[in-house]
């Protein structure tokens, strides 16, 4: 497919942007026909089951407005008052906004442009292009799992954002295309967040709101990984061997330069100076420190000690960790930029320039983030997330246990869409939950693994998933193309987590 047919064939379906804004004022309309309301909240800041009461809403008909204009600036640097809960721009307390995620997809585009302004690494793809000519499918398995892995344990997302400037060449070198490239950076990730196992930001908080510890139920859920993993690496297979035999029927399209770039990786890469080396060296390095940095090694490795005033068991990190997230991160890109540059001979003039135009394309994408949480902020500002949750509260309650594991996960779709189900939505839905399935039978940690898995399913598809969004824009694909191609994983993803949640339902 040429490129001219594919920006024809993308003509008919609204931009990632279009989609955004078009869901930020459904939702918007939605918050005029839905209550206000909250929940008492307990000592540890969690709502208390059966405590919800309406309240008058907090904004008139103009400040209903001035709240739909404000969102996506909200969105970027919106502060949370820690008393009224009112997410602004003036405020002082938490930073709501995005703002931070933001600065991190600008400072990867920086850096990646610099790397590749070096020539370095695309010879470096090329060679291992080459040495993988017959062997692409295993590379897909190695990367798909390893990705995968790192969503199980650490809900890797974000940080998948930088790895498009790396793998899409690779993949179009091996004569896949752009939606393998997807499938492997954003796809695995996320069904790997499907099948969280020790995921501190959604098993960690959701077992502690849960009253529960982060081993309860672990079996079930590294079953459920295993199986959602397994689906999704044979259908990536499946789809890329086509796509290899007959490049017709890419669903993303090839274009006439990633066939060209295919063509030439077919010929035996030049010999690699001592200057390519060091910079493909300094990458690698940067990711690796990039995952070890995050990774919350005390943990996963049961590192816990008493607190001598509560006697309570809490995880204490280890010495060595390093605890860095999204600002040390983006510094990390930002500093490594540079020693890119001086390294591959740039000069000053030539990885300034670089860094800029990396900052320019990456823009758009980093752009989405703001406005996918300005979502959030509207829903926040308006009052209306717990008088959600409370209607799902009264649906859920008093069923038995394999209709109560199933409206679980039905009403977790819809919440997921709207309060997100990551750390945040963990931490307000889970205590409302678990008390519930004690009255139906059901183990409160198969309450949390429900919760997840129907987050981690719809993450895969929303259109206010930002990562995602973001992820498509870098890669080139539309929407539409990755609906097209994530519908049938998607019936099969959905049967294995039905029947799994279903058999640890019955089994108790």
């Amino acid at each position: 497919m040429s490129q001219d047919q594919d920006d024809k064939n993308k003509r008919g379906f609204p931009s990632p942007l279009t989609i955004l804004i078009g869901v930020l004022v459904l939702v918007w309309i939605a918050t005029f026909f839905i209550p206000a309301g909250e929940y008492k909240i307990d000592a540890a800041g969690s709502p208390i089951a059966g405590s919800y009461q309406q309240i008058e809403a907090p904004h008139d008909f103009a400040g209903r407005v001035r709240e739909l204009l404000l969102a996506p600036v909200n969105g970027l640097y919106g502060i949370q008052n820690p008393e009224t809960g009112q997410v602004g721009p003036f405020n002082r307390g938490a930073m709501f906004g995005a703002v931070q995620v933001f600065l991190f997809v600008l400072a990867i585009g920086g850096f990646m442009t610099v790397v590749f302004a070096t020539g370095s690494l695309d010879l470096g793809i090329h060679h291992l292009a080459y040495r993988f000519r017959s062997r692409g499918p295993l590379l897909i398995v190695l990367l798909s799992l390893l990705f995968g892995v790192l969503g199980s344990v650490m809900s890797w997302s974000d940080e998948t954002l930088g790895m498009y400037a790396l793998i899409i060449p690779l993949m179009v070198a091996l004569r896949y295309d752009r939606m393998v490239a997807v499938a492997v950076v954003t796809v695995a990730p996320f069904v790997g967040r499907l099948g969280s196992t020790i995921n501190p930001f959604v098993m960690g908080i959701g077992s502690d709101a849960a009253g529960i510890t982060l081993g309860d139920g672990i079996g079930w859920r590294i079953l459920l990984f295993v199986l959602v993993m397994t689906t999704t690496i044979l259908y990536i297979l499946r789809y890329a061997a086509r796509v290899q035999a007959d490049p017709k029927r890419s669903i993303s399209g090839i274009s006439a330069q990633d066939a060209a770039l295919a063509a030439a990786d077919a010929e035996a890469p030049r010999m690699m100076t001592p200057r390519d080396k060091a910079v493909i060296a300094l990458v690698a390095f940067t990711f690796a420190l990039l995952t070890f940095s995050i990774i919350p090694w005390g943990a996963i490795l049961d590192n816990y000690k008493v607190d001598p005033y509560t006697h309570e068991t809490i995880n204490s990190p280890f010495a060595w960790e390093l605890g860095w997230w999204l600002p040390e991160l983006s510094a990390l890109f930002f500093v490594m930029a540079i020693v890119v540059g001086v390294v591959g001979k740039l000069g000053e003039k030539g990885t300034a320039s670089a860094f800029i135009r990396g900052v320019v394309d990456f823009t758009g994408p980093a752009f989405l983030v703001t406005v996918a949480r300005g979502i959030s902020v509207v829903l926040t500002n308006t009052k209306t997330i717990d008088t959600v949750l409370n209607a799902m509260e009264g649906l859920i309650s008093g069923t038995s246990t394999l209709v109560f594991t199933l409206l679980t996960f039905a009403v977790s779709l819809p919440l997921s869409f709207l309060i997100g189900s990551g750390s945040a939505g963990t931490a307000l839905v889970l205590p409302i939950f678990a008390p519930l399935g004690d009255f139906a039978g059901v183990d409160r940690s198969l309450i949390l693994t429900t919760w997840s898995s129907a987050g981690g399913w719809l993450t895969l598809v929303k259109p206010t998933n930002a990562i995602l969004i973001a992820g498509l824009a870098l890669a080139r694909v539309g929407f539409d193309q990755y609906l097209r191609f994530m519908l049938p994983l998607m019936g099969m993803l959905l049967a294995v987590v039905l029947g799994v949640l279903m058999l640890a339902a019955a089994v108790g």
